[in-house]
């Protein structure tokens, strides 16, 4: 069992290591930026990783304040579900409603491994190879379809 200062660390230390094994990706290299994340031009909508001590997930959140907002986005994107889904062979999960640690209510839809724990430092690789594919996954998917959101949100 880890202290709290000793879990942090050892959380500091995977995304530091995990930040030197993307910039050796292929797909990654020579981008200004590895990842989407935050800036995916809806509001309100972040893709996001989360490594925890049972399974490692790549995700796409619905944090928008407004539940309405939230709501009418994630019916948005149930409209596109084939293409979100397409190269996920178990599809994605779809979350209407999680409640964070925080309490804060979001929507996500993710891809998940189930058996893999942070605090495990052998597992990290297998986190890693997780993490980066399923991202570059999920990303082009999303990519695929930012465009049609964005004209759907806009009309509004």
């Amino acid at each position: 069992m880890y202290s709290q200062e000793e879990a942090k660390h050892l959380r500091k230390e995977f995304w530091e290591i995990f930040g030197k094994r993307c910039s050796i990706v292929p797909e990654l290299k020579g981008k200004k930026k590895k990842w989407m994340l935050y800036d995916t031009k809806i509001p309100g909508l972040d893709l996001k990783f989360e490594a925890g001590r049972d399974s490692a997930k790549v995700m796409i959140e619905l944090n928008h304040r407004s539940e309405e907002k939230r709501l009418e986005v994630f019916e948005m994107l149930l409209r596109y579900k084939p293409q979100l889904e397409e190269g996920f062979g178990g599809g994605l999960r779809w979350e209407f409603l999680y409640i964070r640690e925080n309490g804060a209510e979001v929507c996500r839809i993710f891809a998940e491994q189930t058996g893999l724990d942070i605090h495990n430092k052998n597992q990290w690789p297998d986190i890693y190879n997780f993490f980066i594919s399923n991202m570059l996954q999920l990303e082009n998917n999303f990519k695929n379809i930012r465009e049609f959101l964005e004209a759907e949100l806009e009309g509004e």
